[in-house]
């Protein structure tokens, strides 16, 4: 069967870890050799590269089609009203992509199903291209989309009305499935397929040596992320003076960097705080393999991908009891979560941890079940479905 992944998350070649689970699940569909793919990754459009535009500038540098992993991906620009442009931002996105979806179907990939990442804008907009199109359409729900925008009225009618006509829809956890459900959507149409991990990329490492390289010779915690407030970043930094043994890194970027370095320095924990800056995915090993636990203290997640990354290495876990994070850290093996979600909490959920720290290898044994090949399945089964009932 053909598909034509449709998302604004995706990677390239300026934004390399930008909707990389979105990525890593398409390879892996394909590499059942039941499924050939097509993306459409839509960026918003900018005129100039300069480094002092921020992330506008990034999009400018962005390119118009690359190669990634032997899949062919257009990166066509659509219109984005920064701050007033909300409501209309699906409306936009799917008239910029009608003739770029054209040209494709003219140049001879005639798709059979839309299979889009993220319910707003994105979804929205696949699915009135589908309509336009006469394509089936299948949604994936991935955090905010669900968590947070349709708190807002006029994107929750749309992501409504959305999913009211598309053919199926996932989700990344069963607590976002929940959520939709409050949101009157067919639950009968819904599947719960969680990401999974790269067992090859991440996997353990000779951790003595990593450690020596890297001069740690304390409890060390990991937080991997953007730097900004919902990630709780900042929380970590908070819970250091009640760990006066533990020293901390961070691997992301972000706008409240500044705001973090200070806050360590106005807590006297700065020489114990590490700001690794930008990481590339697949170096992210070397911190995972190297910290004794890998902390997430986001205020809200669909599904992190990062702690199975972690566990995978072989790092046991602490993470915000929220949203599909117990339904990753789900056994003593894979690592603890937080009682409350507050710098106390965190620090005495490292306690907690450190009083009964996993063997790890149980920890990698527990992340052994999260491979990619039961998500891979049970896409094919559900295009498969969508796409018998569409021919009879």
């Amino acid at each position: 069967m053909k598909i034509l992944t449709f998302t604004t998350l995706f990677p390239n070649a300026a934004q390399p870890n930008h909707g990389v689970f979105v990525e890593n699940r398409l390879r892996h569909l394909l590499a059942s050799g039941q499924v050939e793919a097509r993306v459409v990754a839509p960026v918003p459009w900018f005129p100039l590269k300069n480094a002092r535009f921020g992330r506008y500038a990034t999009f400018a540098r962005v390119p118009a089609r690359e190669v990634r992993h032997g899949i062919d991906v257009l990166h066509p620009r659509f219109p984005q009203l920064p701050k007033i442009g909300m409501t209309l931002a699906p409306f936009l996105l799917a008239m910029a992509m009608r003739p770029v979806v054209t040209k494709i179907i003219r140049e001879g990939y005639d798709f059979d199903l839309i299979d889009a990442h993220y319910f707003y804008p994105d979804g929205i907009a696949a699915v009135l291209l589908g309509r336009y199109f006469n394509k089936p359409v299948v949604v994936t729900a991935r955090g905010t989309d669900i968590s947070v925008i349709p708190n807002f009225s006029a994107p929750r009618k749309l992501i409504q009305w959305a999913a009211s006509r598309a053919a199926g829809m996932i989700t990344v956890c069963q607590a976002l499935k929940n959520a939709m459900l409050e949101l009157g959507v067919d639950g009968n149409r819904i599947v719960p397929l969680r990401n999974g991990v790269d067992l090859d990329l991440f996997q353990p490492i000779d951790r003595s040596a990593r450690r020596a390289e890297l001069g740690l010779n304390q409890f060390t915690l990991l937080s991997v992320g953007q730097l900004v407030e919902h990630k709780g970043h900042g929380m970590i930094i908070e819970a250091l003076p009640s760990l006066p043994d533990c020293r901390l890194l961070i691997a992301g970027t972000g706008p409240d960097r500044d705001g973090m370095e200070m806050l360590a320095r106005r807590l006297g924990v700065h020489d114990r705080v590490s700001f690794l800056g930008a990481v590339p995915h697949a170096q992210l090993r070397q911190y995972y393999g190297a910290a004794d636990a890998m902390v997430l203290a986001s205020s809200r997640e669909g599904w992190a991908n990062v702690l199975l990354e972690s566990m995978a290495c072989g790092t046991p876990v602490i993470a915000s009891n929220v949203w599909g994070t117990p339904e990753v850290v789900s056994s003593p093996d894979a690592g603890v979560l937080m009682s409350e979600r507050s710098p106390q909490g965190i620090a005495d959920a490292v306690q907690t941890l450190r009083t009964r720290y996993p063997a790890n290898a149980a920890t990698r044994r527990y992340a052994e079940g999260f491979s990619w090949d039961e998500t891979t399945r049970g896409q094919i089964h559900m295009f498969e479905q969508i796409l018998g009932a569409g021919s009879r």
